[in-house]
């Protein structure tokens, strides 16, 4: 009777020294949760937030009034960079994802992360944040250069402004691609490198390279996944 309570004893007190202490627990939930993670889950908790509803607002206002020469690249800048909303990885998918439905590239690219955080109202106020300030400057704007558009001194800032627009477009394709490099995901670099090809030297319609391109590139990778 004596050994047998010992022997008990002894197997209550294993196991509770294999068991986690509460405590330890209730200190620590997010490590004990994350080390269960992968690598790729932990990063991209750590670089994204959630944005309320003023914030998507500010967010993509300061993208339009910021946006001069080419809004894509500061919507780069600002969600990936400074709010840290999207991970360069989302980005990407994102503006893939925008570039192949219909309209303005970077309007759907407001409703997709506006969706994705808020739903339906999200993606609203982020498309009025968006587009609200540009169409009332555009209406002055237009205004002035139907007044002084032929203006010797005009052709100058013009040109420059080109140029610095052409220069915003190479950098932000360079840090989307940045991604596919690090991941040496040959697939998807390939359909890249092709649409370019195709698009920039051999001058097929936009419309054709995605009607081609599109379906085989998420059927290329639908097969790769099964």
């Amino acid at each position: 009777m004596k050994d047998g309570g010992r022997g008990n004893g002894f197997r209550f007190r294993k196991a509770r020294a294999h068991a986690p202490h509460p405590a330890a627990l209730e200190r620590k939930p997010d490590g004990f949760i994350i080390s269960k993670m992968s690598d790729s889950t932990v990063e991209t908790l750590e670089q994204t937030s959630v944005p309320t509803l003023p914030e998507i607002f500010l967010g993509f206002l300061g993208i339009a009034l910021s946006g001069f020469g080419g809004v894509m690249p500061w919507a780069q800048r600002m969600l990936v960079e400074k709010k840290k909303w999207l991970t360069p990885e989302k980005f990407a998918e994102d503006v893939a994802l925008a570039q192949f439905l219909p309209g303005p590239n970077i309007v759907n690219l407001s409703i997709v992360v506006g969706s994705r955080w808020r739903g339906a109202l999200g993606s609203l106020v982020a498309c009025i944040g968006l587009i609200g300030a540009p169409v009332a400057l555009m209406m002055i704007l237009g205004a002035l250069y139907a007044r002084y558009g032929d203006a010797a001194w005009l052709s100058g800032p013009l040109a420059g402004l080109s140029a610095s627009a052409a220069g915003l477009v190479i950098a932000m394709a360079a840090k989307l691609a940045a991604p596919l490099f690090r991941g040496k995901r040959i697939m998807a670099i390939s359909f890249a490198i092709l649409s370019f090809i195709a698009v920039g030297f051999l001058r097929v319609p936009l419309y054709w390279v995605l009607f081609v391109f599109g379906p085989l590139s998420v059927a290329a990778f639908w097969w790769r996944l099964r």
